[in-house]
Parts: structure tokens; sequence; C-alpha cells
């Protein structure tokens, strides 16, 4: 096979459009936990509880959205449908109203489940089976990530907490319109890798004289009113994940018994065992967004050079780590499998929730030397946002490459699917352990600023706890390392 040079031109396409839409997304998500307490005086708990909802949707969704691509819609109908919604959200959450703001989030949540698993899926497709550029290029398409989240917290919360929250907020809605712009300008560098599979099929009508295509913009619309009850109503949540885990679960427990190998079964033994490890990191991991942002606004001293940092801004500490560290992290991996040390995948997941676990270590030291006004020095959390990005660099990038090297090949969707499942009752679970730093008692229910003194070991206390458990869950992955390892018969 020739190997050509260079990447397909649609990458960089892909890239901005990719670029542009997680700047809104981090934009928003910088804001979001602040903007409920702020504006609409909810508790922590009330504001973990709609931030876990929303997060958790985010994550299932997707595999809805994916499917729909693939039988029916295509990835540039999807990706463009996907991004509408998506900015009629930004915008829709720049009304500071309570009906707005509910609305806002389903919008979100049903945009994100149509644009984010097929603007990835139309990367793959630019390249030829078993081209070698293709890993090159999704480490591209996955700095364009980044580069967003990075970007975004600094410019919408800025101007979000300086100027007013719909700045913030209208700023993320004009980043996904410059997304959906470059994505469709730049349809004729795809090569028509993105259209729909069987167009007639997708004109045809179902009922009614309605097409299977307008039929999928309809049940849009029906699937935005249902994640508008469902992002107000956490339990609910949860009980849905619960029940769709359940039976996802005993599916796949079935194949293994009844209609797999026995290379294949313990192939699917191992995938499962690691996406319980990394249940557990992102349940840790995405406190970022919500304790960790409250602990940051209540009780991190963000005063540099005589100007106060928003505390927003810090969102965008760990994508820019993230930038600095992956060529490194990508160089070391590369060198120790010269030399034969690569660690093999589940010794990479144990080494990632150790990091993890050291990170909350220091957030937890942080909060015990604190100041006698119960301020702690921006070093602590910089220092814990550091360590906690050096542990997703040993877990993320490799997660989804794991699932499609030990899953049968006739069930690597579902498998995927399990993955983003798995991912989104991560997120559920982040809210229920960031409930446990919530503040109680009149002055904050009543929306004040509670002093410092009395916060600081609210959340010193909770991330002590998760250092413990993050530390015992990654001594634990070394120890049953060597056991997976044998089961996965020789992939790496």
């Amino acid at each position: 096979m020739e190997v050509k040079k260079g990447h397909p031109k649609g990458l960089y396409v892909l890239f901005f459009s990719e670029m542009w839409e997680r700047f809104s997304y981090y934009g928003m998500r910088a804001l979001l936990v602040l903007y409920m307490v702020d504006k609409f005086e909810f508790t922590d708990e009330a504001a973990y509880a709609v931030y876990g909802s929303y997060t958790a949707l985010v994550y299932a969704t997707p595999i809805f959205g994916g499917l729909l691509a693939d039988r029916l819609l295509g990835n540039r109908k999807a990706v463009t449908l996907g991004a509408v919604l998506m900015a009629l959200g930004h915008f829709a959450m720049a009304i500071e109203n309570q009906t707005f703001f509910y609305l806002a989030l389903a919008l979100l949540i049903c945009g994100n489940g149509f644009f984010k698993p097929n603007i990835s899926t139309v990367v793959g497709r630019l390249y030829d089976e078993g081209d070698p550029r293709r890993d090159s290029g999704f480490t591209i398409f996955y700095m364009g990530i980044n580069l967003g989240a990075g970007i975004a917290p600094l410019v919408c919360g800025f101007l979000g907490e300086k100027y007013g929250w719909s700045y913030g907020f209208g700023l993320a809605g004009f980043g996904m319109v410059a997304g959906l712009i470059v994505f469709l300008w730049g349809q004729r560098l795809l090569g028509g890798v993105a259209e729909p599979p069987d167009v007639d099929k997708l004109r045809r009508p179902v009922f009614a004289g309605l097409s299977r295509e307008h039929a999928i913009y309809l049940g849009s619309a029906v699937a935005v009113a249902i994640a508008w009850l469902l992002v107000q109503r956490n339990t609910l949540v949860g009980q849905l994940l619960l029940v769709v885990g359940g039976v996802v679960f005993a599916g796949l427990i079935y194949f293994m018994a009844a209609r797999s190998t026995k290379e294949e079964r313990d192939a699917m033994l191992v995938a499962l065992v690691l996406i319980s490890f990394s249940m557990v990191f992102w349940a840790f991991f995405e406190q970022a967004g919500s304790s960790i942002n409250l602990f940051t606004e209540r009780n991190v001293d963000r005063m540099v050079f005589g100007h106060q940092i928003p505390t927003s801004m810090f969102q965008s500490v760990n994508p820019a780590f993230i930038l600095s560290f992956a060529p490194i992290f990508s160089w070391l991996w590369v060198k120790l499998a010269k030399v034969g040390h690569e660690p093999r995948t589940p010794t990479k997941f144990a080494l990632g929730v150790v990091q993890l676990a050291a990170g909350f270590g220091i957030l937890w030291f942080g909060a015990v030397s604190a100041k006698d006004t119960g301020h702690v020095w921006i070093g602590f959390l910089v220092l814990g946002y550091l360590l906690h990005t050096t542990g997703e660099l040993c877990l993320s990038p490799i997660g989804l490459s794991m699932i499609t090297k030990l899953s049968p090949a006739r069930i690597v969707g579902v498998m995927m699917g399990t993955w983003f499942l798995a991912t989104a009752f991560s997120q559920y679970v982040a809210s229920i352990i960031a409930a446990l730093t919530g503040v109680h008692g009149e002055g904050a229910a009543a929306g004040a600023v509670p002093p410092p003194t009395e916060t600081v070991m609210i959340y010193g206390r909770v991330f002590g706890q998760i250092a413990l458990f993050a530390l015992a869950v990654g001594i634990i992955a070394f120890l049953v390392s060597p056991f997976l390892k044998k089961r996965m018969h020789g992939v790496h």
C-alpha cells in the first residue's frame, strides 16, 4: 500500500469545526454552575443536580445520534442538525430566564447527540483502511478539541463574569455558528464521505406523507421536550441510567456466555473491568466543573499581580496542560515501546487513577494549609489540575482505542456505546459526589456567599476522601493488571 504524504484537506475543515464546537461547549460549561448559583440562587446541591443531569445526558445521547446517522441521516446532515440545535441552545442560554435556561440545556443535550459522534466518524472516513496517517490525523483533531476547550473559558468566562452572563453565553453561541459555517463551507473537501448511506430511503415517506428525514427532525423536537423534562429531574436520570445500564450489562454477559469464544470472552472481560476503572476516574475528574469550580470561587486566592482572575478562566488550565504535555506523553510511549518497556493498557489506567488521587491529595493539603482567612494558595489548585491532566493522558486517549482492540468485530458498536453509557453514569455519580461539598445554612440557601473560613474544610474533607478512595482503586488496578494482561491474548 502506497503511503500518502500529508493529510486530507478535509481534516482541517473538521479540526476548525470541532474547535469552534468545543469552544462553545466549554465556554458555557465554565459558567454553568456559577450562573445557577449566582443568577437563580440555586443551592449548591440543586446546581450540582442540574449539572449532573445535563452532563450525563450529553454523554448518553451520542449513542442515538450515531445510530441514526449510520442507518439513515448520514454524518453531514447529523452534524448540521446538531450544530443548529446547539447554536439555538447557546443563544437561549443568553436569555437570563429560568424557562429559557432549561430549554437551552435540552437543545444542547440533543444537539450534542447528533454532532459529537458524527464529526469524529467523518475524521476516520477520510482515511482508507490501514492508512498509517489515521492515528496522526486523530491526534491533530484531538489538538483542535483542546485548543477550543482552552480558549473558551478565558474569553467566555471573562465576558460572562465581568460584563454579564448573557455576553459569555452569547459568545459561545457565535462560536457554534462559526463551527457550522466552517463545516458547511468545507463539504467539497470531504470527498462525499459524510453523505447519507441511502438517499432514496431517507426521502421515502413513512407516514402521512412525511419522509424519514423529516420524521427524524420532528423526532428531534420531541427529544428536546424529553430532555427538558429529564434535566430538571436528576433522580429520574439516575434511574434511567441504571435501567439501561442493567439491560446492556445483562446482554453483554449473555453474549460472553453463549455467543463468544474463550479469547473473545477474556478480552471482553478485560474491557469491562477497564471501563469500570474509567467510570471511577471520570466521576472524580468531573468535579472540575462543579465542586472544584465553587471551591475556586470561594476559597482560592485568585489575586495575581494585583488583579483577581475570574473563576471560570481556571477551566482553561486542564486543556492548556493537555496541549503542553500530550506530545511529551506520545513521545514517551513510543520511546518506552522501542526498548520494550511501554506499560500495557491496564497499567496505564492504574497510573491514571493514582495521579488523579495525588491531585485531590494536593487540593486537600491546600485546604488544611489555608490562611486564617480560609483562602488557599493558587499554586495548590494549578498543581492539582496538573496531576489530574497527567492522569487523564494515561487513560483517556487510549480508552476508545482499547474498546476497538478488545471487542469482537461484530459488537464493536455495542461496546463503544457501553463506553459512552459508562461515561454518562460517571457524570451522574460526579454530581452526587459534588453534593457532598454543598454548603448548608440560611445564607447559602438565600444565595449569599458564605465566609471562606466556613467552606474551606467542607471542600477539603471531601477532596481528601476522594484522594484516599481513588488511591485504593489505583492500587487495586495495579494488582489486577497481571491478571488482565494474560487475558488480553497479545493485545497491547
